[in-house]
């Protein structure tokens, strides 16, 4: 067993320190509620809260029969089939949210705001979706191990369970009122030239606007570097298509007003955005250009994926009431 060190600030300088004991990952099944785990990517410090589950969409997997039909994204040559995967809605650990705020948004969690003003978007700091494959699970003895604002009111220590963090009601309530625009339903990846794109789009709710109804959506997008080549990311090109019929053009300068580098030493970048359509769904593709050190630039392909407002959706989503 392997011990999992975090550095702690002294006035002579930084010191590790143990937090906990890794543990193995699990290759089947579902990690529970109150698991604690290091990022595997980002390394930050991070609790689950509950798991999710939705479709991948993988583009690098070609299914047994591909159809040659031209898709509304313009990328036909296949036919993607969905397979269930898990993620998991988690707590990062506020310590570690000034490290990792360079490479993966710390309030990447959004939703509108409950009046007039059908613009305004709230954030909540230090949540996240992780797949599974990207926790590396340990224990701690400590029973308080994650310092945020909510870990207090979402669990409670308790020794005779394994493990020893379990869920309070206020969690169950939380996840229930909440759910139509914390849960990810679809999953959509693609790589290009060594560069995986991962897309997760989320329906946000529909606000009235001038006598019309705007549909929101949030998407979040991971950019991981598989190659050992420096690459940085210089400028993103976006097609919007809404089902009343337009088709927009985006263009511009990286993204979230950041040009990130992705190195070997740092091979992701993880950020989240929105887009409104006066229109309940549509579909969204593009590319992301990168340069190379020598001064050359590739395209990259961002997977096609849909625009589906929740069709279920009886009340608009309740942000952070209780």
């Amino acid at each position: 067993q392997q011990n999992l060190s975090a550095p702690r600030n002294r006035l002579e300088g930084k010191v590790l320190e143990t937090v906990g004991v890794f543990e193995a990952p699990k290759q089947h099944g579902k990690y529970e509620t109150g698991q604690l785990f290091l990022h595997s990517v980002f390394g930050y410090r991070g609790i689950v809260l509950f798991p999710w589950q939705a479709r991948l969409y993988d583009r690098d997997v070609a299914s047994p029969v591909t159809e040659k039909n031209e898709n509304v994204a313009g990328h036909g040559s296949k036919e993607v089939k969905g397979k269930t995967h898990t993620y998991y809605q988690v707590l990062i650990d506020a310590r570690d949210c000034p490290h990792i705020s360079q490479r993966s948004q710390t309030e990447a969690v959004t939703f509108l705001a409950n009046h007039d003003d059908s613009r305004a978007l709230y954030a909540i700091p230090g949540l996240d979706y992780v797949s599974h494959e990207d926790i590396l699970p340990y224990s701690s003895t400590d029973q308080v191990p994650i310092q945020h604002e909510l870990f207090e009111r979402f669990l409670m220590y308790d020794q005779t369970k394994v493990p020893p963090f379990v869920a309070r009601d206020t969690l169950c309530a939380w996840q229930e009122k909440n759910h139509p625009w914390l849960e990810l339903s679809d999953v959509h990846r693609e790589t290009t030239e060594n560069i995986r794109v991962t897309v997760i789009p989320f329906y946000m709710g529909m606000r009235e606007a001038q006598n019309s109804h705007v549909y929101w959506w949030r998407y979040c997008i991971r950019l991981e570097n598989l190659d050992s080549e420096v690459v940085q990311l210089r400028e993103r090109h976006w097609r919007i298509f809404s089902l009343s019929g337009t088709l927009e053009t985006v263009r511009g300068r990286g993204v979230v007003g950041r040009e990130p580098v992705l190195s070997k030493e740092q091979p992701a970048f993880q950020y989240s955005s929105h887009v409104s359509l006066q229109a309940s769904s549509g579909h969204m593709w593009g590319t992301f250009r990168f340069e190379r050190p020598d001064g050359s630039h590739f395209d990259v392909r961002i997977p096609p994926f849909s625009l589906e407002s929740n069709k279920d959706e009886k009340t608009p989503p309740s942000g952070l009431h209780w």
